[in-house]
Parts: C-alpha cells; sequence; structure tokens
C-alpha cells in the first residue's frame, strides 16, 4: 500500500526491521544508551549544537506541542497565536485547555502569516512572552517562514515555539541557525521513523529554567522529562521501546542523507505529482511559491465524491487523505513524504485518470 496520507508514511526497510529489536527493560544501562543515542541525533536534525538538547516523548506529535505550550509558557504569560490553519489554530485550543492566554492573530486558512501583524500585536501587548506558529501547516501544505517569525519575536523579546511536526528532517528549521526557542516534532513525518515518538528541543538552558516555573501539567511536563532523560539518564515513564529502535534507524538515515538532500528528494516527487494533476485538470490550492515539498492539497474533481475517490484509489494501493474543516468538502491531500518513488507517483496518476469522469 503506497501511504499519501502525510504521517505515518511508507518507511525504510531498515526502519521497519528495527521495531523488531529485543526485548528490554526501559531502566537498563542499554535503553539509557539507545535514549541518549536518539536524543542527541534529534538535537542534530533539529540545527542544535553543544548548547542544544532534546527530550523525547512517547506520544504524537501533538503531544510535543502541548508540551511546549504548557511547560514554556510561565504563570503571567501569553501567546500570540499565528493561526492560518488546523493547526495554528491547535496552538490556541492547547492554550485555553492550560489555562494560557492566547490573542490568536487569524488570518484564514491557507492564507500567507502577516508579519507585520505579528509586529504590531507584539508592541501593543508587552505581555505575550510567547509567539507560537507551525511551520508546514499540513491542513493546507503551506510554508509559513518561522525564521522570520524568530526574528520579529526577538527583536522584541519574546521567545517562538515552532510546530515543526510536520517539516522538519525536509524542510530547513534550525535552533541554532534560526535561533528558534522551542522546537516540537515527531518521529513518522519527514523523518520516516515508526509512529509513537515526539520531541521539543530547545536549549539546555531553556530546559534548566523550567524548574523555577509552576507545573500545569504531569506526563507532559517537560522539565519533569528533561531531569529524567538528561540527570538520571533515564525515563520519566514508561516508553515506547520498538520505536526508539526504528527512530534510531531512521535518524541515521535522515542525518547521513541530510536535510536538503531529503527536501530535493521530496520537491521532485511533488513537481512530478502536481505537474501531473494539473494536466489532468486538477486545481491545487497554492501557489507554487507557498508549497512545502511533502503535501499537496487538490480540489476534489467534479462528478466524483471523496469517498468513492478515496475508495477507488485505495482498491488500487494508494491511501489518500481528506482535507479537513472548513476545506474538508472541496480538497484532499496528498503527501510525498516517506520512502515514495518516481514509480508510485506516475502509477497514481495512472489509476487517479482512470476514476476521473473527465477523462473517461
Amino acid at each position: 500500500m503506497v501511504l499519501m496520507n502525510p504521517g505515518p508514511v511508507i518507511t525504510d526497510d531498515r526502519v521497519r526491521s528495527a521495531l523488531a529489536g529485543p526485548d528490554m527493560c526501559h531502566r537498563e544501562p542499554e535503553f539509557s544508551a539507545l535514549m541518549t543515542r536518539v536524543r542527541d541525533k534529534v538535537t542534530r536534525v533539529a540545527g542544535g549544537d553543544e548548547r542544544h538538547t532534546s527530550v523525547v516523548l512517547t506520544g504524537s506529535g501533538t503531544s510535543a506541542v502541548e508540551a511546549a505550550i504548557g511547560s514554556a509558557v510561565p504563570d503571567g504569560g501569553g501567546l500570540l497565536v499565528l493561526d492560518n490553519g488546523h493547526y495554528g489554530e491547535r496552538f490556541a485550543h492547547i492554550a485555553a485547555a492550560y489555562g494560557i492566554r492566547a490573542h490568536r492573530l487569524e488570518h484564514g486558512w491557507a492564507t500567507p502569516l502577516d508579519l507585520a501583524a505579528a509586529e504590531r500585536a507584539l508592541v501593543a501587548d508587552p505581555a505575550l512572552t510567547h509567539v507560537g506558529v507551525v511551520h508546514q501547516e499540513t491542513s493546507s501544505g503551506m510554508l509559513n517562514d518561522v525564521a522570520a517569525v524568530t526574528r520579529i519575536a526577538h527583536a522584541h523579546g519574546r521567545e517562538v515555539i515552532v510546530d515543526a511536526v510536520s517539516s522538519i528532517g525536509a524542510e530547513r528549521v534550525s535552533l541554532a541557525g534560526d535561533g528558534v526557542d522551542w522546537l516540537a516534532g515527531s518521529a513518522n513525518k519527514c523523518l520516516e521513523g515508526a509512529p509513537g515518538l515526539a520531541f521539543v528541543s530547545a536549549a539546555k538552558a531553556a530546559f534548566e529554567g523550567l524548574g523555577t516555573t509552576p507545573k500545569r501539567g504531569y506526563y507532559l511536563d517537560l522539565h519533569r522529562h528533561y531531569l529524567a532523560q538528561e540527570k538520571a539518564v533515564a525515563p520519566a515513564f514508561t516508553p515506547g521501546i520498538p520505536a526508539y529502535y526504528a527512530f534510531d534507524a531512521a535518524l541515521d538515515l535522515a542525518l547521513a542523507e541530510g536535510w536538503e538532500a531529503r527536501h530535493e528528494r521530496y520537491t521532485a516527487l511533488a513537481r512530478r505529482l502536481r505537474a501531473g494533476l494539473e494536466e489532468l485538470g486538477l486545481e491545487i490550492l497554492l501557489p507554487p511559491e507557498q508549497r512545502a515539498a511533502g503535501l499537496t492539497a487538490v480540489r476534489i474533481p467534479e462528478g466524483i465524491g471523496y469517498a468513492e475517490l478515496h475508495r477507488g484509489l485505495r482498491a488500487q494501493g494508494f491511501v489518500i487523505y481528506s482535507a479537513q474543516e472548513r476545506l474538508a468538502r472541496d480538497y484532499f491531500r496528498l503527501s510525498t513524504m516517506g520512502r515514495m518513488t518516481q514509480a508510485d507517483v506516475d502509477r497514481f496518476l495512472e489509476v487517479l485518470a482512470g476514476l476521473l469522469p473527465s477523462q473517461n
């Protein structure tokens, strides 16, 4: 089955084989060594240097975003949410769940961020201590300029929390290079690991500083995880050990390939896919300059509904993904993440053409 959903993705055989690693107790030195390797590799993938580290969580990418928001924004602080899609909106929902004051700057789905408006909001409200922004907005496939957001935030003495769940590994984002303060990511998208692990990367000093702030949560308390993983060299809670095996292998592959080469690989697949879609007369949601390499939102063709399209493609070995909420009626999504090949793209376009009323 060719997975064209934006995670979990098709993985390398070496990653799948790693899932069958030996049974292990998470309180033994063998797991401590595995966890430390994974943390180090994650930090390097996130563009960190000797000043940075990472905390690995057993959970989805959302667990990392929630942990970062709930842990990093102090009592009395506030979060400026740059919202141009479902996952930007999620920042506001998480803040509300924790009782964190948020100012939600709504741009509209699939609309570029207004950086001048973001700066005005920070100037107008000094109590907004943090800015939340999604790097790749998976609801539309839009790539947001987190480096520019970070420059603006830092110019006004604020910190930035970046949701890089769908981008890290195949788009440029860097703790050291861009000055990102808190980066949340996931194992099972552009890093091509198995589902089940997420992470937050930041400066060591930032993790240490969390010890002076009141705790809002328990399982997703980043300082708790940091102390356990950094000081005790052990997990705070029982981790998903098979997912660690797979992530260790996937990170080796990601570091060997490099984000630039992986970006080019995904981009080549996306160009091939998008050109084929347009030849079939299908409309792509975003203009080329706004698109991420790993995801394409496409208007549902006339004369066929999403359910019928999904069913027909799945019968031929392809899994596609519906759009979300306000885009769900008109669009579906296609990922070019993971170990997809050009042959997969070509066969998908052939099968799709056979399902379209306009082509038959």
